[in-house]
């Protein structure tokens, strides 16, 4: 019986995983966030810090509000399911606080 050739692949690279996400979070072009605000436990204040990042922001393609809005919801969604009830709880009050802020409707 002849020997047959395996069709698995070697792996690839060295291993070590890229996390595109988090290198936004850290190093976005857009906006200058302050240092661990999503670690807040007070909505007000997050959403007080985007606005802030969003305004004085030079880079940013949309208007202030838009920038301000897909951070944190890129922030909520690279969390996933690992994100605390309670974490997504204050985050999600963030977002009506950010609303508010710009003068948009609830």
């Amino acid at each position: 019986m002849a020997a047959t050739k395996s069709t698995r692949r070697p792996a690839k690279g060295s291993g070590k995983t890229r996390r595109w996400s988090q290198q936004v979070t850290e190093h976005s072009d857009a906006l200058d966030l302050e240092p661990h605000i999503f670690a807040s436990d007070n909505p007000e204040e997050i959403a007080a810090s985007l606005k802030r990042s969003a305004v004085n922001s030079r880079r940013r393609k949309g208007t202030a509000f838009q920038s301000a809005m897909s951070m944190l919801n890129f922030y909520i969604n690279r969390a996933g399911r690992h994100l605390p009830k309670a974490r997504r709880a204050t985050l999600e009050k963030a977002k009506g606080k950010l609303r508010e802020a710009f003068g948009r409707p609830p």
